[in-house]
């Protein structure tokens, strides 16, 4: 019979393998899906629409600077997300401070509430010559709709995050498509986004 302290390794391990596969399954999958606009597509979530992690298992996430934050549940999508899909449920969350993860090696944005997450998208990032930084970032400024004279473009519910330009706003997510180093989320999704957050809040980005 196994002893109570290899059970609960047992148990902390099964539940940080969830997490992992979890995040992972957020993932886009890499084939072409037909966009008419930029607006994107909210994806229903499960009837089970949590999981949830018990006070004696509670996960932790790697932030952009190397340290953790506790996650307390994450959203159960149906199906991995496509480009232009996302999902947004806070019913039942606690209040909290509004924070963000963006990891750029599944391609996925998440916000928190606190140690709970509240929605999650496929995104678009930097590459190349212009890569996305890595690092923890307070939001700088706002602006709902901002013009790049740089590059000609809309930027539609602007999050500023770093002196030089970088910033997560209303875009185009498509397959095939990168940003000069901003994060491109769906223009729904972005509007959502913007109406939660304020300045100060921090956005985190690993890879």
């Amino acid at each position: 019979m196994p002893s109570r302290p290899k059970l609960g390794i047992w148990i902390s391990l099964g539940a940080a393998s969830l997490l992992l596969v979890t995040l992972a399954a957020k993932a886009f999958v890499p084939r072409y899906v037909k966009q008419d606009s930029a607006a994107g597509r909210m994806i229903a979530p499960a009837d089970t629409d949590r999981i949830r992690f018990s006070d004696g298992d509670q996960q932790q996430l790697r932030l952009g600077d190397g340290s953790t934050r506790v996650i307390r549940s994450l959203l159960r999508v149906p199906d991995r997300m496509q480009f232009g899909e996302f999902a947004w449920n806070d019913h039942g969350v606690p209040p909290g401070r509004i924070w963000l993860r963006i990891d750029l090696t599944r391609q996925i944005l998440s916000v928190f509430r606190g140690e709970n997450e509240i929605a999650t998208s496929v995104i678009l990032y930097g590459q190349d010559e212009t890569p996305t930084p890595i690092g923890n970032f307070p939001i700088r400024g706002m602006e709902r709709n901002h013009r790049s004279n740089t590059y000609d473009a809309m930027m539609p519910y602007t999050l500023w995050l770093t002196s030089d330009g970088v910033a997560i706003h209303g875009s185009n997510v498509r397959q095939g498509l990168a940003t000069h180093g901003c994060i491109g989320v769906p223009q729904d999704f972005a509007q959502r986004l913007f109406g939660v957050v304020k300045r100060g809040d921090l956005v985190t980005v690993v890879r």
